[in-house]
């Protein structure tokens, strides 16, 4: 009950968020539908079901990300002085954070067996005509026990997520470089590619796991090449504009580089997919997977340098007060978009490439 009343009293922009991802989880929940309903009509085409199924991660991927960056950032559970004396200290806080991203995805997910229902005729008749209904096998009765436990896996996967990654920490006393990490990076972004030019002609499965390994690799660099962007920003004799925007880069490395990795990921995927066959035409359910990751990805990206804008809403303030120019601050964010962006946009570009060789043949 606490978890709904912090849900009702919130800022409407946080509301907007929760629900995006609602909206996320809905998308998601109807991919899983559509692929239990090909399996009940196509009882012979088991591997092909599975294949669906497993299409289906992606999407389930980026609603889990953007859902736990929605609660990182939700300010009715952040810990605030005296919340501890009424009961509400760390654990209790990330405890009502994954409820509250429970909520929000099983009402995704209720909307989204409504929306499969209607499809199917199964309220009020086959609407459209019955365009959808081989499809989703709307002649075959839907197994209402999958159909729920498939229902129940966005929300508990995304709860559970949040509760991990907002669980109470022990303070480090030095955090390691996130240079360190780019190496392994570099090395899963080659078994990734190795293992797409492997399974191209086979298995879409193959392709599925060479995209994750790759999308592993490119998270694991993001952080060291954000890391790397504020040094560059750094050298050669800089002034203060370039020395702001490099040590906010350096410190926001880990909170920007890992959606920017994905992002990477996500655009290297569509450059390859456009290069390789050449803007051919997609399903309904492909388009709704794509924007369901697209829109999940991005959302992520805009709400972790959210986040990272308000951890600096202090320093911002002293910069004021000591009679900077708002131009400062402007030029600041402008220096480090486009540092970023010229780092990031040339390695989703040669990614995008090197991946649609293989598929190509």
């Amino acid at each position: 009950m606490l978890a709904l009343r912090l849900v009702r009293g919130t800022h409407p922009v946080v509301q907007l968020r929760r629900l995006l991802v609602a909206a996320a989880a809905a998308g998601v929940g109807f991919l899983l539908l559509c692929a239990l309903g090909y399996a009940v009509g196509h009882p012979a085409g088991s591997a092909e079901a599975v294949l669906r199924l497993l299409w289906c991660v992606p999407p389930l991927a980026a609603t889990v990300q953007f859902a736990v960056a929605v609660a990182r950032t939700d300010p009715s559970t952040r810990p605030r002085p005296g919340l501890s004396a009424i009961g509400l200290g760390p654990a209790r806080l990330t405890a009502i954070a994954a409820a509250s991203t429970a909520v929000a995805c099983t009402l995704g997910s209720a909307l989204a067996l409504l929306f499969y229902l209607h499809l199917r005729g199964d309220i009020t008749g086959l609407p459209f005509d019955g365009a959808a209904a081989g499809l989703l096998a709307a002649d075959q009765p839907l197994p209402l026990a999958a159909a729920l436990t498939l229902l129940a896996i966005p929300p508990v996967t995304a709860a559970t997520a949040a509760g991990l990654s907002l669980r109470p920490r022990k303070a480090r006393t030095e955090e390691p470089s996130p240079v360190s990490a780019v190496p392994w990076g570099v090395s899963l972004l080659a078994v990734g590619l190795a293992v797409e030019t492997y399974a191209a002609r086979g298995s879409g499965s193959g392709v599925l796991a060479g995209w994750f390994i790759t999308t592993v690799g490119l998270a694991l660099m993001g952080p060291g090449l954000t890391h790397w962007c504020g040094a560059l920003l750094q050298t050669v004799r800089p002034g203060a504009v370039r020395l702001l925007a490099g040590r906010v880069l350096m410190d926001e490395s880990r909170r920007l580089g890992r959606p920017l990795g994905v992002v990477c990921a996500v655009g290297s995927a569509a450059i390859a997919v456009v290069t390789a066959y050449d803007g051919a035409a997609l399903g309904p359910l492909t388009w709704l997977g794509v924007t369901v990751v697209v829109g999940c990805t991005t959302a992520t990206l805009f709400t972790a340098a959210l986040e990272s804008k308000q951890s600096r809403t202090h320093t911002t303030e002293a910069l004021r007060r000591l009679g900077a120019p708002p131009t400062v601050l402007r030029t600041t964010a402008l220096l480090r978009a486009g540092a970023l962006l010229a780092v990031f946009v040339p390695l989703t570009c040669a990614v995008g490439v090197l991946a649609a060789v293989p598929l190509r043949g």
